[in-house]
């Protein structure tokens, strides 16, 4: 599944993306590796030390993505194949309350979050099934499975891309394509920090969540293993984290009232989530 295949990720500079770029390297797979930060792209190509192309792009450049997509196949021909597997993990989260956000954030996060890793799959799909089929795996979120406080926008995006995954999971099965859907819960990454307030700004800072969460490289051995393992969904979460995904399915009326508990309990203001009052 790994060795002398190709894996593009994309958000691969830091955190879960760059974790498994040296997962899937050590495994040995050639890279090709997208985000903006072209200089960290490359440290995580040479932490890495695979076969590797860097790839950088803006994930909501649309018109830009056919071309792209065109780079990515090329180098793939040129080690003897075609792009194996597609890891969608780009993305940008939020602190805010949905009374004291700015529309502005909803679109950046649905733009970012939802409508790149569609655009990018749909540009590369028909090229994987035509080549006998391949991997997609769609880093999604807890907050995909429930309406996270402070999250409303990235809640919606990530609950949007486990129902495109789903929907193409079905649709091409039977032509080779394997869907994996991975929610990870807390995970040590700068997503806190690069989240967006309600005024579409970047927040600066973590949370106690993320910063004494999951560690990114047990986050990109358990996705491994979940690909190994031919499994669809993960979910990347432990203890409280993982409980809630659990209420949603079998209790959602306790798992809105401990939410709307939060919130009264001053979550909001715990984060530093909320407008200061006039």
């Amino acid at each position: 599944m790994f060795d002398g295949r190709t894996w593009w990720i994309t958000g691969a500079s830091s955190g879960i993306g760059a974790a498994l770029a040296a997962a899937l390297g050590q495994a040995g797979a050639g890279l090709v590796l997208s985000g903006r930060n072209e200089a960290a792209l490359a440290e995580t190509a040479r932490r890495a030390g695979a076969p590797y192309l860097v790839l950088p792009f803006e994930a909501t450049d649309f018109e830009r993505i056919p071309a792209i997509v065109d780079q990515a196949w090329s180098w793939a021909r040129e080690r003897g194949g075609g792009i194996d597997g597609l890891v969608n993990n780009a993305g940008i989260s939020q602190r805010s309350l949905a009374v004291e956000t700015v529309f502005a954030v909803y679109r950046r996060i649905v733009d970012v979050d939802l409508l790149a890793p569609i655009a990018l799959t749909q540009a590369l799909l028909p090229r994987m099934v035509e080549a006998g089929g391949g991997q997609l795996v769609a880093i999604s979120s807890v907050a995909g499975f429930v309406g996270a406080p402070l999250r409303s926008a990235y809640s919606a995006a990530k609950h949007g891309l486990i129902g495109y995954s789903d929907s193409v999971r079905a649709e091409t099965a039977h032509q080779g394509i394997r869907v994996l859907v991975v929610a990870p819960g807390s995970v040590r990454t700068n997503v806190s920090k690069n989240a967006l307030d309600a005024n579409a700004r970047v927040r600066g800072f973590s949370d106690t969540a993320i910063d004494e969460g999951m560690a990114p490289e047990a986050a990109a051995a358990r996705i491994l293993d979940a690909l190994r393992n031919g499994e669809r969904e993960l979910v990347l979460a432990e203890g409280r984290e993982a409980e809630v995904v659990r209420l949603r399915r079998s209790d959602p009326d306790k798992l809105f009232d401990l939410a709307a508990k939060m919130i009264a309990d001053g979550y909001a203001q715990q984060l530093g989530a909320t407008k200061p009052k006039a």
